[in-house]
């Protein structure tokens, strides 16, 4: 990691773990929360399409079975909370392996169609064949770690957000090692990538297992601290919410996952005072923003920023 993304994430972790301290409000804190919950999602699927050049529209699918497994396993069969998170996490991969194999021999919008058939297949099992069927099930267990339960908002927000910087870290170390630059190329080209060696379809299916992984991650930690879940959380309206923070911030940025899951995660709740035309206001300035932003917030942003420098570089 260089010097400069380094610094980057020290001031962005420490300004996130100074906020409980100045914040008392249990409901500003828990959309905190939902924040990191998302930007998990988004940084798998930023990753996924911004690197490696994949689009997909069934993460809402790895995000149920995350949800789901975890829940079942801690609430039916006595696992502890940690086993049952570990355990989901592997039915997601297994998942993705299945899915990636025939799906990710398609691209762009086809791909997109099939990951979207993955994500209502598994909200149809879910609302058939879940507990509770479309009404869902409760009294999920909190997290749990060395026989600590954690229950209020401050210990759930620090805990998702420890969460988020350690994935965060591995992500920003993966996106600038070998292979964060064999998955940028690959995005421009798989012909040239495949001429020079590179086995294209294993890394493919691996970069779509991580995204899956992270999204499952998600769907635990939420099932966890909500502690109630039904299949109307994990609908496609997920997966579009979570493509849209991902262009919104900037789908080549792995900060650009974090700023775009913050704002479309805050943004509806600021609009609540608008009442029925809320819906309106969101899409119009979701609207603004691609088409006046369309690299994304963050390198826009940063671009501004290194301008700026530049210029009072050339002015001394």
């Amino acid at each position: 990691m260089k010097k400069e993304d380094f610094m980057v994430f020290i001031v962005f972790f420490i300004f996130v773990g100074l906020l409980p301290l100045f914040i008392e409000s249990n409901y500003a804190l828990t959309i905190g929360i939902f924040s990191g919950i998302n930007a998990l999602v988004a940084i798998g699927l930023c990753i996924l399409m911004g690197y490696a050049g994949q689009v997909s529209l069934g993460q809402a699918g790895f995000y149920g079975i995350g949800a789901y497994v975890s829940s079942i396993l801690s609430v039916y069969y006595g696992f502890p909370v940690i086993l049952g998170i570990l355990s989901a996490m592997i039915v997601s991969a297994i998942a993705a392996v299945v899915l990636a194999v025939p799906a990710l021999r398609l691209k762009g919008h086809y791909l997109a169609v099939a990951t979207l058939g993955f994500g209502e297949i598994i909200y149809v099992i879910l609302n058939e064949w879940g507990p509770g069927g479309p009404s869902g099930f409760g009294d999920i267990p909190h997290f749990n770690i060395a026989g600590y339960s954690i229950q209020t908002t401050k210990e759930s927000f620090y805990f998702i957000w420890i969460i988020v910087a350690i994935v965060m870290l591995y992500s920003i170390n993966l996106t600038k090692s070998n292979t964060g630059r064999i998955l940028r190329a690959m995005h421009d080209s798989d012909t040239a990538c495949e001429a020079i060696g590179i086995n294209v379809p294993l890394l493919k299916i691996k970069v779509f297992i991580l995204s899956a992984l992270y999204a499952s991650l998600a769907g635990s930690l939420y099932s966890h601290y909500v502690t109630f879940i039904s299949p109307s959380s994990f609908s496609l309206f997920y997966s579009i919410l979570i493509l849209m923070m991902v262009i919104v911030g900037g789908s080549k940025n792995l900060w650009g996952a974090v700023a775009g899951a913050i704002v479309i995660t805050v943004l509806p709740e600021l609009l609540r005072k608008f009442q029925e035309l809320d819906i309106l206001v969101y899409g119009f300035i979701l609207t603004l923003t691609l088409m006046f932003f369309r690299k994304g917030l963050v390198p826009i942003i940063s671009e501004k920023i290194k301008n700026v420098r530049g210029y009072k570089f050339a002015k001394h």
